[in-house]
């Protein structure tokens, strides 16, 4: 049985990058590559494994408790990363028995991993930390929830002594930049609930995740000859920064924490001439999210009233909804996923997710999706790393919650 790290590298060294400004499904052709070698996996292990146009992979382990009334029980990662930083040439680090000591990132001169910037480390002492080299993110999210899964599967297959009802499968793309799952065929993968594998340090555990919403300001200036240019010059970068200057600055993620909403400036490309500002908007709660994207608006019409109407424009998507008044009704889906951690000796963390993961999709397409841990810290940067012993007890959970379905 190859393990977990072994498989977990491999993966990582595909890159699977999605990318926001494609409007193809999947976004980015090269996040078949891994897709392609998964479907090819799970049918190398004897589990009947489809992958469609749209990239999704669908894979199916049959009960063999034919005596039995089982729900059928879907897990589910996503393989694509994260547009944030640099997705491609990943060289991780792998720190046997970590000792609590800052970590250098040999890509980068004079960069390291500190525990005092990130504490979370001091809880992985003496175990194995895989890091970047700092010049990429790791790709812990979500190639650490595939490679939970796999080893999953991989068990099932060589112990058919396990007991289970029916198991599916799912890997998407694009998760994201919020379409993972938009030509999803819940029908066709035939889970009545499910786990995304998705979430970050031990025992975390969501259902609440963030109303989420993309916004994109294009701001249309004017250039002339700065020697000649007053009164008739409208510099578009500055016109954006007098625009985000109006958003409320306790409102970032740098500010903000558990329950609390915020607005992110993601991206600014500009000149004189034109500017772009990106954004993403995030909140819990259902009015206050509405709140947020009507003052975004209120704020474009501030800045078209001073400058001229046209100046500013504003697109804004939805992207997904909190899922928790989909999951509620089903709660015992999150007590047996608790039950499932406690087997291992793990505290159970159920809190909201600061983010958002293919679950909140699936739970208003008809599959109730919690979400479980993958191990991942700092998820979307070159200071991602993922301890070893977290991958394998997310590993351990998947089979616990089967376990319990089957009981």
């Amino acid at each position: 049985m190859e393990n977990i790290l072994d498989r977990f590298l491999r993966y990582v060294a595909v890159d699977t990058q999605s990318d926001p400004e494609s409007e193809t499904q999947p976004s980015a052709a090269k996040e078949l590559n891994l897709l392609r070698m998964l479907k090819d996996e799970l049918t190398a292990m004897g589990v009947e494994a489809t992958l469609d146009e749209y990239g999704y992979v669908m894979a199916r382990i049959p009960s063999n408790c034919p005596d039995k009334e089982i729900p059928a029980i879907g897990f589910i990662a996503h393989a694509d990363t994260a547009p944030d930083a640099p997705g491609d040439n990943i060289k991780p680090q792998i720190i046997e028995n970590y000792d609590g000591s800052d970590i250098a990132l040999q890509g980068v001169p004079g960069l390291y991993l500190k525990p005092s910037e990130f504490p979370e480390l001091e809880l992985y002492k003496g175990q194995t930390l895989i890091t970047t080299d700092g010049t990429t993110l790791l790709g812990a999210d979500d190639k650490a929830g595939i490679a939970e899964i796999m080893n999953a599967v991989q068990y099932i297959v060589e112990n058919p002594d396990f007991k289970h009802g029916d198991i599916k499968i799912g890997f998407t793309p694009d998760e994201e930049i919020g379409r993972g799952v938009v030509k999803f065929d819940v029908a066709k993968f035939g889970a009545k609930y499910a786990y995304t594998l998705d979430g970050g340090q031990v025992g975390e555990l969501e259902y609440e995740n963030f109303n989420a919403a993309g916004a994109t300001i294009r701001i249309q200036g004017r250039n002339v000859h700065p020697g000649t240019a007053k009164g008739k010059m409208k510099n578009a970068i500055l016109i954006g920064m007098e625009l985000n200057a109006l958003l409320p600055v306790e409102q970032r993620p740098e500010y903000t924490e558990g329950y609390e909403g915020f607005f992110h400036l993601i991206s600014f490309k500009g000149e004189v001439e034109t500017a772009t500002f990106s954004y993403i908007i995030r909140d819990h709660d259902m009015d206050l999210y509405e709140q947020k994207k009507a003052y975004m608006q209120k704020c474009v019409d501030f800045i078209n009233a001073k400058y001229g109407e046209g100046i500013a424009i504003l697109e804004m998507k939805h992207q997904y909804y909190n899922m928790r008044k989909e999951v509620e009704p089903h709660y015992h889906i999150v007590e047996k996923a608790m039950k499932a951690m406690e087997m291992e000796g793990i505290v159970p963390k159920v809190q909201p997710i600061r983010g958002g993961t293919d679950g909140a999709n699936l739970s208003f397409m008809g599959l109730p999706c919690p979400n479980i841990f993958a191990g991942g810290h700092n998820f979307h940067g070159k200071m991602e790393y993922v301890p070893l012993e977290s991958m394998e007890k997310a590993s351990k959970v998947i089979l616990n919650i089967i376990s319990l379905y089957a009981e």
